[in-house]
């Protein structure tokens, strides 16, 4: 297996209220240039729909604008690894990315974690090193179609809104 390397830089801005954190990007998103770039990934839309505001187009301007208007934060837990595909279970040798930065110069007051994975790495990896704890987010992935058919989905989506 190739290591793979996070090709972006954090989305956040001094007003950020929120960090979501995502486990490392799949090739469709890396392929579009932009976090949840997959054109099946839900996350746009989920976090459109809890706030009440149109979806973004998608585009990374866009989308990027879209975060920082709604004080949203974003980045994955992982900042190299060693991937299959878009499969989070084949994750080897994960090194986390430091939140350091994003900690010391936007006003975060909670972190979310979207995915059972990206949870496990978050609270493996980062929690020891920062003591922020995470609440996990189910994923928005294609992979996690059953889920997001029922209303708790959604409804677990909700609990950002406290804290914008």
């Amino acid at each position: 297996m190739e290591r793979l390397f996070h090709p972006w830089k954090p989305v956040y801005d001094e007003n950020s209220r929120i960090l979501i954190l995502g486990s490392f990007p799949s090739p469709k998103s890396r392929e579009n240039n932009f976090y949840y770039g997959h054109p099946q990934n839900i996350f746009w839309k989920t976090v459109a729909k809890v706030l009440n505001e149109e979806e973004p187009l998608p585009t990374p301007e866009e989308r990027r604008k879209f975060l920082l208007n709604s004080r949203i934060a974003v980045w994955d837990v992982l900042e190299s690894c060693e991937i299959i595909g878009a499969r989070d279970d084949s994750i080897q040798n994960p090194t986390a990315n430091d939140f350091s930065e994003i900690f010391h110069h936007a006003s975060i007051q909670k972190v979310f974690t979207t995915g059972k994975k990206g949870s496990q790495l978050y609270e493996r990896l980062c929690y020891p090193v920062n003591g922020i704890k995470a609440e996990y987010l189910p994923s928005t992935s294609p992979a996690n179609r059953a889920l997001q058919a029922k209303p708790e989905f959604l409804e677990k989506w909700e609990c950002i809104k406290q804290y914008l």
